[in-house]
């Protein structure tokens, strides 16, 4: 039986119903002494305990940031993002949904890669209060089986459906569009396949324009909510 560091990741695991993990690959210590400083002691926590791995049969992964590098800073090369903080890709979806990690401001970015969408969200005032640590616990425990999936045209969620059809990924595989949605391609199951991860995220960077999404919070903030 998997030993629990704390109770937000049996949450995560046990509760949310995201365990057990799939495709688990363990980090070296000198990986962990690399981003030591640069993302939070949690993470490394979970990283050593339970490595790079998936979850929820597949739909989410922790995932080692080196992997995603290239196509990181493809994607926010060009917007007002880049060069602002040290980015790290420390989450992705089993359809190309990168979750950022910055030195300053947190988990304060998320990339739709299939729509070409980045979600920021302001979490500076976390990070300025110590709450570092927090924000990958709350990251987890927080998160829906439901949330990391992508529907169709007709608004049919497809991760099941794609893992029937395709079988199940492996750490470095993701369900792509063919052609990609941004090329036109529809998005239906029949239309997806399975595609290196890393590659294919490079690839949708280099179509065109990406659609910055309002910042719900920092928009409350100055209104004074």
């Amino acid at each position: 039986m998997i030993e629990m560091l704390d109770k937000h990741y049996e949450y995560f695991h046990s509760d949310k119903g995201f365990g057990p993990a799939v495709d688990t690959r363990q980090v070296s210590q000198s990986k962990l002494e690399y981003y030591r400083g640069k993302i939070p002691d949690k993470l490394l926590e979970y990283w050593r305990a339970y490595g790079f791995a998936g979850y929820g049969k597949g739909i989410f992964w922790i995932t080692d940031p080196d992997d995603y590098a290239e196509a990181l800073n493809a994607w926010l090369y060009g917007t007002e993002f880049y060069g602002k903080d040290h980015y790290y890709v420390i989450g992705r979806s089993a359809f190309g949904n990168l979750t950022l990690w910055g030195t300053r401001t947190g988990r304060s970015l998320t990339i739709n890669c299939a729509w070409a969408m980045i979600f920021p969200t302001d979490k500076s005032r976390w990070m300025r209060e110590g709450k570092a640590d927090s924000l990958i616990s709350t990251w987890l425990s927080g998160m829906s089986v439901d949330y990391p999936n992508e529907t169709d045209d007709k608004g049919i969620p497809l991760f099941d459906r794609a893992v029937e059809l395709l079988g199940p990924l492996n750490h470095d595989e993701m369900y792509g569009f063919v052609p990609a949605l941004a090329l036109g391609g529809p998005c239906r199951l029949d239309h997806l396949k399975k595609v290196n991860a890393a590659e294919h995220l490079l690839f949708l960077a280099q179509l065109g324009e990406r659609r910055v999404m309002v910042d719900i919070v920092a928009e409350a903030k100055k209104l004074g909510l």
